[in-house]
């Protein structure tokens, strides 16, 4: 079984050479080339993957005491696959004219654009700031006219609670009165 895996071990390693060679070409071809190319990379990042899979499932197969040493193995693989895999994209943006035209617009007038734009987005900035400090001032005064609101019904809270105890004192002396009255009455 080790034979097979070392098979794959060795077709996965001239694959992923010739990616890396191709990969290193990508960003220098332009138009068409670059396409064919690129097409040509993801064939053979395909291909690499489905070289890892038969080789896990080659691992698998393996006796339990010596599968450790394979299972490292198809880590490292993973890995270079995956650092392959982001290599590639980085290769098909790096130096793009494409890119750099979408990015920075496609005119001769890109510069005048941008100034425009960023003017545009400064006043725009502005006016932002602008209203923000407006709604902070309205919530400072909302904040003010709370507290005084609050100060007020505590002031009235006092008032009818004094109000109250001075009820409940009348109303404790009209009770003793009633009774004295009443006791004058009968003598």
């Amino acid at each position: 079984m080790s034979a097979d895996f070392e098979s794959y071990e060795q077709d996965f390693a001239v694959l992923t050479a010739d990616i890396t060679g191709r990969i290193g070409k990508v960003p220098k071809l332009v138009g068409d080339e670059k396409k064919q190319m690129v097409a040509s990379v993801e064939k053979q990042l395909e291909e690499a993957r489905e070289l890892l899979e038969q080789m896990e499932l080659e691992v698998r197969e393996i006796p339990p005491q010596s599968r450790g040493m394979y299972s490292s193995r198809m880590r490292s693989y993973k890995q270079e696959m995956g650092k392959l895999e982001a290599d590639f994209k980085r290769s098909r943006i790096a130096y793009s004219d494409e890119v750099r035209n979408e990015l920075l617009g496609d005119d001769g007038n890109s510069s005048e654009n941008q100034r425009a734009h960023l003017l545009d987005n400064t006043e725009r900035l502005e006016r932002s700031s602008r209203r923000l400090e407006a709604g902070y001032q309205i919530a400072v005064e909302t904040e003010q006219i709370g507290q005084e609101m609050l100060e007020n019904l505590s002031h009235d809270r006092e008032k009818i609670q004094r109000a109250r105890e001075r009820l409940r004192e009348a109303d404790a002396n009209l009770g003793k009165s009633s009774r004295i009255l009443t006791g004058m009455l009968r003598r």
